[in-house]
């Protein structure tokens, strides 16, 4: 009797993912111009490989990036640059030439013609090895170099602003140098490489940081690291150095070329990163790469399209699928949502999570800002600096698109930086618990810039001496609840994470308590609540007392844990839980709403706190108590007004869509998902960081997300801030191991499919509610 709801359910499926290739391919990008320069380049992906991709000049360019390869100096390193020519020149005329990203395999293709007879150059990443591979395919032989180019083939000197690409900032200890790579021609290829010397900055921050007691037993990342790789092909053979300028950094170039014209040419990258002081042991490493490499490589190309194809059957927002117009703005978020997910989708197996200013898609500086003239390594904010609050907007939209295996890198930084974190508390306050601060660099210690070189003598050892960073510990908890939420969405067993979780929740416990018995006899309040001062509501308002971020962060967290499978010692929390103080309320103009903090000294940055009860903590929103108060904020708050708008990590579009408020969350949807107006439409930014912004397009895809659907408890809302005329179909992930695809079309719902199937009796269908009206908006 189940056959014919199986084969119902089959038939509505394959329809399903049919559509969902078809819309996907509209959202190719497809250029039928050649690129001006880098900044008009094209992303290409895979594993944990990042390129740009441009023609310009009738030749095909790439950068090409790696996660994890920071320099003695945490400078973010991109591996190189290669050019490559063909001859007869397919791209010589401009009205022949196209080049298109084709999201559902992974790959782009450059296609020119020559006589009328078409060349290709097809460029992909093996997602399962770190290989690049580039195939020149036509009816017509040519001849085909490849250069291999490096700006660091000498020692550069880093100067002023150029240091704010590395961990010195503004605050350089004495010369800084971006060392050189070491470069030749090997057989018929090309080795590069750099090796960083033993010392690096992280032994200038040990000592600047009086950690040095303890460095034995410290984690440390990047000193003797090495990284890069070869490039080789058939039918090369070298050609001599060649001098060079792109933009504004010199260069030397290593070119290959074809021994006789073929209709058929292809080269390789293969790419490999160890932490040694043996050049010999990471060559030897390479090898061994390069010969797995070569051994599968007939099935890497399958296995990869098949990784690429999975991954977007997971997942999907499509909007407006008619595409009603060219200057369609609804289409165009749902593209860009699809694009930026593309790019994240490319560092899936980092060692280092993809970061927010830039990702691994970063060209020349001076095409971000004109007044940089620095190498194409260069990024604003730091290469492994980490700053939390950017980097949970990155991460945290992976919940609902169910990209959970792309979630480790981040959490691994974590988990790597653990005892570095638990020894700042040991060694400074002589307590337990793990001690994060908001901007951290990938050894677990705060960036020295940041903590400051300038520090009065008795000043807590154990601070940064930054008027925005001081106190600011309670990030870090975000990325608790994502560890969490994974064993709630996907029903993964998280105890590993749950020791990482457990040390940043005893390190606010142990703190506060310790703070409050330095000022006075007692550890807690009168009613035996910890006394979270001097504390911080993000950035935003310093010296605050019982900010509700924080109260809300550890409610939240702790809650979670105790209901977690996972969890030991569940009465040790339930303890710390009964500790946690109440939120702060104001009333102004007789509106009663949520407060930053109970008290405040200033106010140093435009975050708003005071919404962090609503996301992303969830204490407040649909289906939840109290939604006008949370909803009164939002709309009355002078400082939550005044710091409105759509640029960045701002998140007003999300608190909109928690809220209900669909036609405010629309409008900041346009604004931030909308086209970047640089040629490749989701690198936006720099907002407050550099280009692309992925902490811009990371807020806007949860934004996305909540309008289209939202839980509480075992309740699945659809459609909670979605306008009810704009088209969409979409696959969503729900806590219980749920998804959710729904197809909404000319205002009604068309397509509902839940799973497992007994979800959809928890479905409550908001579409077309006017909680604008309920809420007083006006």
């Amino acid at each position: 009797m189940k056959r014919p709801f199986l084969f119902f359910f089959s038939l509505f499926w394959l329809g399903m993912t049919s559509s969902i290739a078809q819309s996907l391919s509209a959202y190719d990008p497809v250029w039928t111009t050649m690129s001006k320069n880098a900044s008009e380049s094209m992303p290409l992906g895979g594993g944990d490989i990042g390129m740009n991709v441009w023609v310009e000049g009738g030749e095909l360019l790439f950068y090409f990036s790696r996660s994890g390869t920071f320099d003695e100096h945490n400078t973010f390193l991109k591996l190189g640059r290669v050019r490559v020519s063909l001859t007869p020149n397919p791209f010589d005329e401009e009205d022949t030439f196209r080049q298109a990203l084709n999201l559902q395999e992974g790959s782009i293709r450059v296609t020119g013609k020559i006589d009328n007879k078409e060349v290709t150059i097809d460029l992909w990443v093996d997602v399962l090895r770190p290989v690049i591979h580039v195939e020149v395919d036509g009816d017509t032989p040519t001849y085909l170099e490849v250069a291999y180019e490096n700006w660091r083939y000498k020692n550069r000197p880093v100067k002023g602003a150029a240091n704010n690409a590395n961990s010195y900032k503004w605050a350089p200890q004495g010369e800084v140098i971006t060392y050189q790579d070491s470069i030749d021609f090997q057989n018929s290829g090309v080795l590069f490489y750099h090796h960083n010397r033993e010392k690096t900055v992280f032994d200038v921050a040990v000592a600047q940081q009086k950690m040095a007691s303890v460095k034995r037993q410290m984690m440390n990342p990047i000193g003797n690291l090495i990284f890069g790789g070869v490039l080789e092909g058939n039918n090369l053979i070298r050609q001599g150095v060649k001098n060079g300028r792109y933009q504004d950094t010199d260069f030397k170039a290593y070119p290959l070329k074809s021994i006789s014209p073929r209709q058929h040419h292809s080269f390789e990258i293969y790419l490999h990163t160890d932490q040694t002081a043996s050049v010999e042991k990471w060559k030897s490493g390479l090898d061994s790469l390069v010969k797995t490499a070569k051994i599968a490589s007939s099935e890497a190309r399958k296995n990869t399209k098949a990784w690429w194809k999975d991954y977007w059957k997971r997942s999907y927002v499509v909007t407006d699928p008619q595409q009603k117009a060219s200057n369609d703005t609804v289409w165009q978020i749902g593209r860009n949502y699809q694009l930026f997910r593309y790019m994240l989708g490319c560092n899936a197996y980092g060692s280092y999570p993809t970061k927010f200013n830039g990702g691994l898609f970063t060209v020349d500086p001076v095409y971000t800002k004109p007044d940089m003239p620095f190498t194409p390594d260069h990024r604003n904010w730091g290469g492994g600096t980490m700053t939390a609050q950017n980097q949970r907007l990155v991460y945290f939209p992976m919940l609902r698109s169910g990209d959970f295996d792309l979630m480790k890198p981040q959490f691994d930084f974590y988990l790597r930086m653990l005892k570095n974190a638990e020894l700042r508390s040991q060694v400074y306050w002589e307590h337990e618990g793990a001690s994060f601060t908001e901007q951290i660099e990938n050894y677990g210690l705060p960036n020295p810039a940041e903590y400051n070189w300038k520090r009065p003598d008795d000043y807590d050892p154990g601070m940064q001496y930054n008027a925005w960073l001081e106190y600011q510990w309670d990030t870090v908890l975000e990325f608790c609840l994502m560890m969490l939420e994974q064993e709630r969405y996907a029903g993964k067993d998280i105890s590993e994470y749950i020791p990482f979780i457990e040390s940043c929740l005893r390190f606010f416990d142990q703190h506060y308590q310790y703070l409050a018995q330095q000022r006075g006899a007692k550890s807690l309040d009168e009613n035996g609540n910890l006394v979270l001062y001097p504390g911080s509501a993000n950035e935003t308002y310093k010296m605050a007392y019982n900010a509700n971020s924080t109260i809300s962060a550890l409610q939240t967290v702790l809650k979670r844990l105790i209901a977690s499978p996972s969890a030991d010692s569940i009465a040790t929390w339930q303890k710390m839980l009964e500790r946690i103080p109440s939120l702060s309320f104001r009333e102004l103009n007789g509106h009663r709403m949520l407060a930053p903090a109970k008290l405040w000294e200033r106010i140093n940055n435009t975050e708003v706190p005071q919404l962090y009860p609503v996301y992303p903590w969830g204490i407040y929103g649909i289906g939840r108590p109290d939604l006008q108060v949370a909803t009164n904020t939002y709309l009355y708050d002078p400082d939550a007004l005044e710091f409105r708008s759509h640029i960045g990590w701002k998140q007003d579009n999300i608190f909109a869509a928690r809220l209900g408020l669909t036609a405010e969350a629309a409008k900041w949807t346009l604004k931030k998902m909308g086209d970047s107006g640089r040629r490749f439409p989701a690198f936006w930014g720099p907002g407050f960081d550099w280009v692309p912004d992925h902490n811009w397009g990371g807020s806007g895809m949860i934004g996305m997300q909540e309008m289209l659907l939202q839980t509480d408890d075992k309740n699945i809302y659809l459609f909670p801030a979605w306008p009810k005329d704009w088209d969409v179909r979409f696959k969503l992930h729900a806590p219980h191991q749920t998804t959710v695809e729904a197809v909404l079309e000319g205002g009604q719902l068309k397509e509902l499919n839940v799973l497992p199937k007994e979800r959809e009796a928890d479905i409550v269908n908001m579409l077309g509610w006017d909680l604008e009206k309920k809420a007083g908006f006006k």
